[in-house]
Order: C-alpha cells, then structure tokens, then sequence
C-alpha cells in the first residue's frame, strides 16, 4: 500500500471519524481545527494535531501543508469558513482537496471554485436511511455511475436451500453475486457472538442458507426486481 499523506481540516464528528480511520489504515495524518478540545480528541490517533486557523495561509504554510497528497476539509459548523479555506488551498496549490458540502446550493459554489471531489454525509446517510427504510433487507450498498450498485443484504426467504446453480443470478435476474458472507458463532471471553467470514468465490453447488448475506452487483432496477420477487 502506497504511504500518504493527509491532512484533515475540521475536526468535528464527521472529521474526526475521517482522521481516525485514516490513521487506522496507516496514512500519516495531520489533523487541523481551531478549537484546542477537538484537537485533544484525536491527538493520541493521529500523526499531528494542531489548534490553527485553517482560514489563515501563514499558519497553513507553518504545517507545510503543501506536502500534502491530500486535504480533507471537513468543517461543518460554517459554510463560510469551509468556502474561505477551499478558496485558500485551491490558490496555494494544494495537490488534491476533497470537500464537505451541506447541499445543493453549497455543491454548486463549491464546484463553481473548482472542487472536483466533494462528499455530503447529511445526503449520503439520507440515501441510506431511505433505502433500508425501503428495502429492509439491504444492509449497505454502494452506489455506482450508469445506475449501477453493490449491495450486501439479507438472504430473502425464497432463495433458502437453493444452489447458486439453481438460481441462475446471471441469466435470470441480470445480476452477478460477488460472494457470500456466512455468519459463524465464535466464543471469545465465554461470550457466544456471531461474526460473518467471506467466502470467497462459492461453487455452483453452493447452498445458500438463510443466515447468509449475498452481495449482488447490478443495475437498481434488477437487484430491486430480485428483492420483490424473492421477498
């Protein structure tokens, strides 16, 4: 895995997640934000943390935050401190921005200034929410260009006890199963908890069983025609 390095600027629930879990899978993280107390938040879990003000070029030089391979600007609490910093790394020159946005109108501003990468949780969680609330079996997707997703969800009831070969993914609904997770009972501290195992690339002869969770790629309308008729 190629070594990065990322700095994210904001370190509110949603930055400190990001900064956190960067961490996990090891880039070198420098975490930015104006108050002290967020800061000590994620001290212990990142490369370096430091109260600055991220609107202000000496003190974004001073972390020669040019070095960067990328920065994350996940301020929430205020559009116009996130467009003032969007607005200074774009004119230092910072390699790669990828940029919180609260909606439409902020997405459109920030396109507007050249912000090719930007994520919006409020919308994304909203997606999910809908989706679950829809299809209840779906556990997570993710969404792809050309009405194409992933989806990892529960065996629906009237695919129990069938072989892949049996269902035919391919040619009768349009879809290609990735791999199966299966769920296995594993005692840790005399704690009995079910954790769930890749398979891998199952056989044609593979039963499916009802713990099972089948992940399914495919255009939205055949995995949503998959869900109905096997419901």
């Amino acid at each position: 895995m190629v070594h990065r390095k990322i700095a994210v600027i904001g370190i509110g629930q949603f930055g400190e997640s990001i900064a956190k879990n960067l961490s996990k899978k090891g880039a070198e993280v420098l975490a930015i934000d104006k108050l002290q107390e967020n800061i000590e938040r994620v001290s212990d879990d990142v490369s370096l943390a430091v109260a600055i003000d991220a609107t202000d070029k000496k003190e974004l030089l001073s972390q020669d935050i040019l070095e960067f391979d990328a920065v994350v600007v996940a301020i929430g609490e205020s559009f116009e401190q996130r467009l003032l910093c969007v607005a200074l790394l774009l004119d230092l020159g910072v390699k790669r921005i990828i940029a919180r946005c609260g909606g439409k109108s902020q997405r459109i501003i920030l396109e507007k200034l050249g912000v090719k990468e930007l994520w919006s949780p409020e919308e994304e969680v909203g997606a999910i929410v809908a989706e679950r609330l829809l299809n209840p079996s779906v556990m997570s997707y993710l969404q792809l260009p050309d009405d194409y997703r992933i989806v990892e969800m529960l065996t629906p009831n009237k695919v129990v006890g069938r072989s892949i070969q049996d269902l035919n993914f391919r040619d009768r609904y349009k879809l290609s199963l990735v791999t199966i997770k299966k769920e296995e009972n594993v005692t840790v501290n005399n704690v009995v908890t079910s954790v769930y195992h890749v398979v891998g690339v199952p056989g044609t002869d593979y039963i499916i069983n009802s713990t099972d969770r089948l992940l399914l790629f495919g255009k939205n309308k055949d995995i949503d025609r998959f869900i109905e008729i096997n419901e």
